[in-house]
């Protein structure tokens, strides 16, 4: 009973808090006023950063939570949320600046579920990362927008077409087994992304991300990788061919996380369209090249998938509340999907953490790599792995250890230095003739009514 108490108090609790919000469309300077007064508000867990600026020279602003901000702690998983990606696409940019509050606000009513989330976890939530595009479009409003009007950039770009295209790579360069993990830029990538695309690679390579999710408009689905279909090259019709990443059913795991705590996207019948369990393999929907969340898959240890959250590009005020609601679960649930497979630290026999380390699970092939710390972080679904930790310069471990359904399994790697020996030097015909130093391998670093993604 008196679990059951606690429970409902709990439950009263949140519903008090979500009354306090204000659900209204944020301008660019009012959506960094809103930013600025939950960091005013919880100051002792938020950081204010910018990543950037966009092409007519707006801030991308990151609002960050954790215990202890612009600090990362070696286990603490970092996890992302980017909203308005498109300009036109607003609701996502409006659930961060509701999401944000809210954390807020049941942090400081001493929310256990949250205070552990915040502790737990470093969150780095960006409203907007193209807000250039939504004052185009907030300059027509919800009832006259176009369907595309504002949803590229300043320079008329779609940022999620601006990505490099690292599945092309990955497809030719050993069909759909190639590399797929820590693909190499191109060398003149930077003429080719915009600034915002820039600032956002810079961003995912500067931080060690694990999890996240950024939020579209225009459909109700929960899609995964991969975007691209290895069929795409045949330009004759659209190919919707399903295209599995080797953690496909982890990424379903994921997409059902979000789709069964929102209010309706589980239903699957949203849009006029149909998705099972409300949710997509990306390419079996319609492919798509160069977009972001494949490129947080191959080039990072990042596994990100792309929530579609309403049918409504700009949806009205008065629907924001309603939205809110139907996504608080979701957006609080998938966070904590951070929280799942191993965790451990990678170090030398001196106690140092060992950066870039691969970390290699048997049967999936798709590499992590350790941090700057050494500490690693595999998102694996419950079961027995084997899994193997290797470093250049050192002798590889190997270890197998069983994940449960709740917190993460702790696995540490201490690595032994791979001594290689110096060749015996030998005469021949009264002159010395060394053996050649043996080659180390270097492990490489790291539409239906238009589109939506």
């Amino acid at each position: 009973m008196a679990r059951w108490l606690r429970s409902l108090a709990g439950a009263l609790l949140l519903l008090e808090g979500a009354a306090a919000l204000s659900f209204l469309h944020h301008r660019y300077e009012e959506m960094v006023q809103a930013l600025f007064r939950v960091q005013s508000q919880c100051p002792y867990i938020t950081r204010i950063y910018s990543i950037g600026r966009s092409v007519e020279g707006r801030h991308l602003y990151v609002l960050e939570f954790s215990d202890y901000p612009g600090i990362h702690e070696p286990l603490e998983p970092e996890f992302k949320y980017v909203g308005n990606m498109h300009g036109n696409e607003v609701l996502g940019r409006e659930l961060l600046l509701q999401l944000s509050e809210f954390l807020c606000e049941e942090y400081r009513r001493g929310n256990e579920r949250i205070t552990h989330l915040i502790h737990d976890t470093r969150i780095h939530i960006m409203p907007s990362m193209n807000p250039d595009g939504y004052e185009v479009a907030a300059k027509q409003g919800p009832d006259s927008n176009g369907y595309l009007t504002g949803r590229n950039n300043a320079n008329g770009v779609d940022l999620n077409r601006n990505f490099p295209d690292l599945n092309t790579f990955m497809y030719y360069s050993g069909e759909i087994s190639g590399p797929n993990h820590h693909i190499p830029l191109p060398d003149n990538w930077k003429s080719q992304v915009e600034p915002e695309t820039l600032a956002v690679i810079q961003w995912i390579s500067s931080y060690n991300f694990v999890l996240s999710a950024n939020l579209h408009g225009g459909a109700v689905v929960a899609n995964y990788p991969y975007d691209k279909s290895q069929d795409q090259r045949f330009r004759s019709h659209r190919r919707t061919v399903n295209t599995p990443t080797p953690d496909d059913k982890l990424f379903q795991k994921l997409a059902k996380t979000y789709s069964y705590a929102h209010g309706w996207m589980h239903r699957g019948w949203n849009c006029g369209d149909y998705f099972a369990d409300g949710i997509t393999n990306g390419a079996s929907w319609y492919s798509l090249s160069k977009g972001m969340q494949d490129f947080n898959y191959l080039y990072t240890n990042c596994f990100e998938i792309t929530l579609e959250l309403s049918c409504n590009k700009f949806p009205p005020e008065e629907d924001l509340e309603r939205q809110w609601m139907a996504n608080r679960e979701a957006l609080v649930a998938f966070i904590e999907e951070v929280h799942q497979g191993i965790k451990g630290l990678v170090s030398d026999e001196n106690n140092n953490g060992i950066a870039g380390a691969v970390i290699s699970v048997q049967g999936i092939s798709h590499d992590i790599t350790s941090g700057d710390t050494g500490d690693y972080f595999r998102l694996l679904l419950p079961g027995t792995y084997t899994v193997t930790a290797s470093a250049e310069g050192y002798q590889p471990q190997t270890v197998t250890t069983t994940v449960g359904p709740a917190a993460p399994s702790l696995v540490h790697f201490q690595l032994k230095q791979d001594v290689v020996r110096k060749p015996l030097e030998r005469k021949t015909s009264g002159t010395r003739t060394n053996n050649k130093a043996l080659q180390k391998k270097v492990v490489p670093r790291a539409t239906r009514r238009g589109t939506q993604r």
